[in-house]
């Protein structure tokens, strides 16, 4: 799959993987960062033979650091409404993407890094990952859906305390309050060797090391699941995530009505028939 300068694209059979690719700024995400996703993002669901999205950040420090600190210091109003209307608008894509996206977040997501992971379907985390909207430390709210997905998802007395004092939590921290869907971890015989303490070579390339196994385990967990979901009915997967989008803000009434015509439309998609009638031959056998 093409690449652009800073958004990588590789497919791996129904799945395609999107990687930020900024490391230098750990993945932050300026104009061109945004631009580009944009364009991926059409891409992707224009492309009939990709059924699972995962994103992340190239490297094993950073999913996404959130938007560009060095931009945003000297515009003004004009310019930085253009610039969350633009940031916004590709993450709203991503979250109303009839394919299910799945965040493989691999160290820090920060402010639109944490926005980014909030409008995937389902967040898998490292170990060593630190989740955040650390905005105000810097004299602005949340301004790419922060104040309003993050108490969707934690509730807003948990939001309000995360945004006001603009803390990082760690991983395990953000799986018990349901920011994270699973945290993944090294187990003590998939570590490498212990090294001598007072070696400081050897400690940080121990320390490389592990990021990189961990960051391998976390896209292997993250691929697996998105291969277990691409073998589903690709339109009944399509039409469950829609019913969840909009059942969210709808009362229970509505919601469970959209779930009825949601349904009976599956009715009419010819993979139901087929699946159905498989799954009984199966069970005759």
């Amino acid at each position: 799959m093409s690449n652009m300068k800073y958004i990588q694209l590789e497919s791996q059979g129904e799945v395609a993987i999107l990687r930020i690719n900024r490391p230098e700024a750990l993945n932050a995400m300026n104009i061109d960062v945004v631009s580009e996703l944009s364009q991926t993002v059409d891409k992707i669901a224009a492309d009939e033979g990709i059924k699972v999205i995962i994103i992340t950040g190239a490297g094993e420090k950073s999913f996404c650091a959130g938007a560009d600190i060095s931009y945003m210091v000297d515009i003004d109003p004009i310019a930085a409404e253009k610039y969350a209307s633009s940031a916004q608008s590709v993450l709203n894509k991503i979250e109303r993407m009839e394919k299910p996206v799945i965040g493989a977040i691999n160290g820090y997501a920060l402010g639109g890094g944490c926005e980014l992971a909030m409008v995937c379907d389902i967040r898998i985390a490292s170990s060593n990952a630190r989740l955040g909207q650390p905005e105000v430390t810097i004299g602005i709210p949340p301004g790419w859906g922060g104040t309003q997905r993050l108490m969707r998802l934690v509730g807003p007395a948990k939001a309000k305390e995360l945004v006001f004092t603009g803390r990082m939590i760690p991983a395990e921290e953000a799986f018990r309050l349901g920011l994270v869907n699973s945290v993944i971890s090294l187990t003590p015989d998939e570590l490498p060797p212990e090294v001598a303490a007072d070696d400081k070579d050897k400690q940080k390339e121990r320390n490389n090391q592990i990021a990189k196994l961990l960051n391998n385990k976390l896209m292997n967990e993250c691929i697996a699941m998105a291969k277990q979901i691409s073998k589903n009915s690709f339109n009944a997967v399509k039409v469950s995530k829609m019913l969840v989008n909009r059942g969210m803000d709808a009362d229970l009434d509505t919601g469970l009505r959209l779930e009825i015509y949601g349904w009976s439309l599956c009715f009419a998609h010819e993979d139901r028939k087929k699946m159905m009638s498989d799954f009984l031959n199966k069970s005759k056998k």
